[in-house]
Parts: structure tokens; C-alpha cells; sequence
């Protein structure tokens, strides 16, 4: 079977979290209003899910003539999230070099002036390679259940 369908809503799926990463920081989320980040940060959720409808409605429609088992749909975005989780650790290095360099210092200082951590516990908490375990790990169970729910809706029997 053709993968090159979840290929390109995989990447289609990073360069959308990218995005909403500039969105983020252009908020000022991950600067001035950064004590509000841990809250908003979850409106992704929407965009993501978003993705994986469309991602799984082109599945349906382009590779598969328009019928789709569960099973099918749950394949296909496993497959996505899959390739989301093993691409995470090169997204979340763009992330925190290229879009928001000083994120990591801006949530330190932000936990230890309100009282979330010491500073000592930020520290070990907002780094990079923390935010790359916590983004493969999230990937694949936010992946997982996306694509189970969405795989149950997007799912149709072939014509009679």
C-alpha cells in the first residue's frame, strides 16, 4: 500500500506546529505572557486534530476510492504519528534555535519568580533535550488517540 499520503500530512502536520509555534512567540507566550503559555499552548489541539481529519478524509478519498474500514484510518494515522514523533526531536531543535532561542531561560525565570518550581527543577524540566523526550512521547499518545477517534468519523463503506 502507498504511504506517500502520510508522508506529506506528516509534514504538513510539523510545519503546522511550527507555525503555531511563531504564533506563540509573536503572542508573546513565550516571552512577556509566558506565566499564560502552560494554558493556551493546549489551543493546538485544534489545528492538530484539524490535520489529522484532513489527513485521513484524503486517505479515504485519494488512495483508498472513497471507503475507509476503522481499521484503515487507524493504520494511516499511526503511520502519521509515527513519522510526527521520529521528526519531533529536529522540530523541536528548530523550535528552540531558530523561532524561540530564549524560551528555555524565559520559562526558568517565569516558574522561579511565580513559585511553579525552584529553579533548580526548572532547569531540568525546560531544556532541550527534555522538551525532545516530552514531544516524542506526547506525539505518539495524542497521535494514537486523534487517530482513533478520527479514523471511528472519517470511516465509510464502499457503495453498494
Amino acid at each position: 500500500m502507498k504511504r506517500a499520503t502520510e508522508l506529506k500530512w506528516a509534514a504538513i502536520f510539523v510545519v503546522v506546529a511550527l507555525l503555531w509555534m511563531v504564533l506563540e512567540r509573536v503572542a508573546g507566550l513565550h516571552g512577556p505572557r509566558i506565566e499564560h503559555h502552560a494554558l493556551l499552548t493546549n489551543l493546538f489541539a485544534l489545528p492538530a486534530v484539524a490535520v489529522y481529519v484532513l489527513a485521513l478524509r484524503d486517505k479515504r478519498d485519494g488512495d483508498l476510492g472513497g471507503a475507509m474500514t476503522y481499521r484503515q484510518g487507524f493504520v494511516s494515522g499511526a503511520i502519521i504519528t509515527v513519522i510526527v514523533a521520529l521528526l519531533s526531536p529536529l522540530s523541536q531543535w528548530f523550535t528552540h534555535t531558530v523561532i524561540t532561542p530564549d524560551y528555555f531561560e524565559n520559562a526558568i525565570e517565569a516558574a522561579d519568580r511565580v513559585g511553579m518550581a525552584a529553579r533548580a527543577d526548572a532547569e531540568a524540566y525546560f531544556n532541550l533535550a527534555n522538551y525532545i523526550r516530552l514531544s516524542m512521547f506526547g506525539a505518539v499518545a495524542m497521535g494514537l488517540g486523534t487517530s482513533a477517534v478520527v479514523a471511528f468519523f472519517v470511516k465509510r463503506a464502499p457503495e453498494a
